[in-house]
């Protein structure tokens, strides 16, 4: 049969879409995200757009939940909250599981562990919403960007929007459990990537602007970048493992050796770091907007406070904010590294079923060495989401191009949803015996 001269990767999609279960899969998926980005363009009632455009503007923390809702809030959608308490309802679960003895022996009992889990993470979810969603209420009535202030309406919004994050929630499941990926992560990329056509006209902008130098090395930034998150995501310490397995032959006993690896990522916290930093170092900004009240030749205490925690500072003033983001990224990293590696119990899976790192004594001392390994790569892991997390103000510090910002946490998303869905892929082809997109 002769060897096809089109590209790998269309040959990939072409195969992909002539197996039958594998195109359904994929149909189902972006029939799944039409329906989001729908939604996504149907307002709540009420808002004043202009008056949400400059809350967007000033304060970082909102520019997150835009973020995580796909660009449903900057318009204030019906799911204007997006998946962003799910993610906050699943992070706090996680974190609590070595504190809670109840959920850790769940973490313990296997998949049907993991499903009580989920279904707790799923009832936490819904408080979470409406609180989340009264905030934002309350946030829009201080600025007068909501029309209708009774109690009536801000209920009926609260169940809106918290009706709202669990459609999404609902339909990324779908997504996961008959499409393709992971939901709610090709949720979140689904929305980052709908707002590009808009980044793409701010750039033509710039450069009719004359920042035709800035622009160049923006998008070379933009670059190196992806090429970093590519190579920090698949990074890895492989460790070898044994196994020493017991079979009985002709009513004797005889011993076998198996091997096996334990792969440690570099970046085992993922983006969790960035988003617990940026709502700690926002936070005092959020809390100035509600006291700053001042004029703007007499600002008062809480101006300066929102002035000084602004994502939008120069230099100096943004040592401030983007400096504390810095470390704060960098001892997030740290920590919710130490607590995943504590909840896989990683030593004790290997002494339950026979297995040992050669040269390591079981128990205590292999718990101590791979405690080890992990905080040494976790330096290297640390370091570079602390960089990727100040990349957008040192583009803008260089470039001078205001009207772009590379979305640390958009990236870190968009990055690892196409290695995830294209690893998904590719294990589907394989076993069908078509070759996959990566080489």
């Amino acid at each position: 049969m002769a060897k096809s001269n089109t590209p790998r990767f269309l040959q990939a999609i072409i195969d992909a879409f002539r197996l039958p279960e594998l195109r359904k899969r994929i149909l189902i998926t972006l029939g799944i995200l039409v329906v989001f980005r729908v939604l996504a363009h149907v307002p709540a009632p009420g808002v004043d757009s202009v008056a949400l455009a400059e809350m967007m503007e000033s304060n970082a923390m909102l520019g997150i939940f835009d973020l995580f809702s796909g660009g449903a809030f900057s318009n204030f959608s019906i799911v204007a909250m997006g998946v962003y308490p799910y993610i906050t309802a699943s992070i706090v679960i996680t974190l609590m599981q070595p504190v809670i003895p109840q959920l850790q022996m769940l973490a313990m009992e296997g998949e049907s562990g993991r499903d009580k889990i989920t279904l707790i993470t799923y009832i936490l979810t819904i408080p979470l919403a409406a609180l989340a969603a009264y905030g934002q209420i309350v946030t829009l009535q201080n600025q007068s960007a909501l029309a209708d202030t009774s109690v009536l309406g801000t209920i009926a919004l609260i169940l809106t929007l918290t009706a709202g994050t669990l459609i999404l929630v609902w339909l990324g499941n779908q997504i996961t459990e008959y499409g393709i990926g992971n939901g709610i992560s090709i949720i979140i990329f689904a929305g980052i990537v709908a707002g590009l056509p808009e980044d793409i006209g701010r750039a033509f902008l710039a450069g009719e602007q004359g920042q035709y130098i800035g622009l160049i090395v923006f998008i070379l930034l933009t670059i190196l970048e992806t090429y970093a998150i590519v190579v920090f995501s698949e990074a890895q310490r492989r460790i070898p493992v044994q196994y020493a397995r017991t079979q009985f032959r002709g009513g004797r006993m005889y011993r076998s050796a198996g091997s096996n690896i334990i792969p440690i990522r570099v970046n085992t916290a993922g983006m969790i770091p960035l988003i617990f930093a940026i709502a700690i170092v926002s936070l005092p900004a959020m809390i100035g907007s509600y006291f700053a009240n001042g004029s703007a030749t007499e600002p008062n205490f809480w101006q300066h406070v929102v002035n000084i925690f602004s994502s939008s500072a120069s230099l100096p003033l943004g040592l401030v904010y983007w400096g504390l983001y810095f470390i704060l990224v960098f001892a997030f990293t740290f920590f919710y590294t130490q607590v995943m590696f504590q909840q896989q119990d990683i030593p004790g899976n290997l002494q339950r079923n026979g297995g040992f790192i050669p040269g390591i004594r079981p128990g205590k001392h292999t718990q101590d060495y791979l405690n080890s390994v992990t905080m040494n790569i976790t330096w290297a892991g640390a370091l570079y989401l602390a960089v990727i997390a100040i990349l957008p103000f040192i583009a803008r510090e260089i470039t001078d191009v205001q009207l772009l910002q590379i979305s640390s946490t958009g990236m870190l998303i968009v990055v690892g949803v196409v290695i995830d869905t294209m690893n998904q892929l590719e294990g589907q082809l394989a076993m069908r015996r078509y070759e996959g997109f990566i080489k």
